[in-house]
């Protein structure tokens, strides 16, 4: 059977992207790649114990909540990526190393071992490709509204990846255009009570990342990566310190540049 003739995903299962606030009036237009741990039924969890689907390998614990948190205090669209990073990382180049992994931090990914080229094109076309799309939509229709737009990508990682603890509380993330990082970067510093990786603990390349690549750089609008780490945004208290953080620093970075 071709990819065209069957659906990764049932009739009742969510869509590839959410919108939240989708008319929002900000210029800041969100997006959380990993904002998920769903696996479409038809791939039977992928062959992993739901304690692995709680892990971050499956997703970025709670940057959903962070988003929606800070799309309300900006008055701005949020979209949602609503599936695990295992079925494919929306965040990666298709087809890449890293796309559709078999294992990930030491965890056997069953479902994705000996994928084929089949299997591989429905999650891109069911999952990926949609996801993007809106992404895609949302700033086309803005450049034709002739709205100001700023594209923010919102990201956690984890406390300790592969044995080694990372001491950052949070990561400002770029590739070729640094300005409103930079910006960022310095808000962020400024009360001296933060530990903030400058493209730490990722940086942004081609080969690595497709969000700030493709809709940031190609289009020639401001952007930023931003990460978080998960311990700090774990409870709603924390959600809601970092939300208010970024909702006041946000602007007044973009009025810098």
């Amino acid at each position: 059977m071709s990819p065209a003739a069957e659906a990764l995903l049932a009739p009742d299962e969510p869509a590839a992207a959410i919108d939240y606030r989708a008319t929002g009036a900000s210029p800041f237009l969100l997006v959380c790649d990993h904002a998920g741990r769903r696996i479409p039924r038809s791939l039977h969890n992928l062959g992993l114990a739901p304690s692995d689907l709680a892990r971050h390998i499956a997703w970025d614990i709670s940057i959903a909540d962070v988003g929606r948190a800070l799309a309300d205090r900006l008055d701005a669209c949020l979209i949602m990526q609503p599936y695990s990073r295992l079925v494919i990382d929306c965040n990666r180049p298709p087809g890449g190393a890293t796309s559709i992994v078999p294992v990930s931090d030491g965890t056997p990914i069953a479902g994705n071992e000996n994928l084929s080229g089949h299997d591989a094109a429905l999650r891109l076309r069911d999952i990926f490709t949609p996801y993007h799309r809106t992404i895609a939509d949302a700033l086309d229709a803005r450049a034709k509204a002739r709205r100001q737009t700023i594209l923010i990508s919102l990201h956690s990682f984890t406390p300790v990846f592969a044995g080694f603890a990372r001491l950052w509380q949070a990561g400002v993330l770029y590739h070729r255009y640094g300005a409103l990082a930079e910006a960022l970067l310095a808000l962020l510093h400024a009360p001296g009570d933060l530990v903030v990786g400058d493209n730490e603990p990722y940086d942004v390349t081609d080969d690595t990342d497709y969000t700030i690549p493709v809709h940031g750089e190609q289009r020639g609008i401001p952007h930023v990566a931003i990460e978080i780490r998960q311990d700090l945004i774990a409870e709603e208290a924390g959600q809601r310190q970092w939300a208010e953080r970024l909702a006041d620093l946000l602007p007044k970075a973009a009025a810098k540049i």
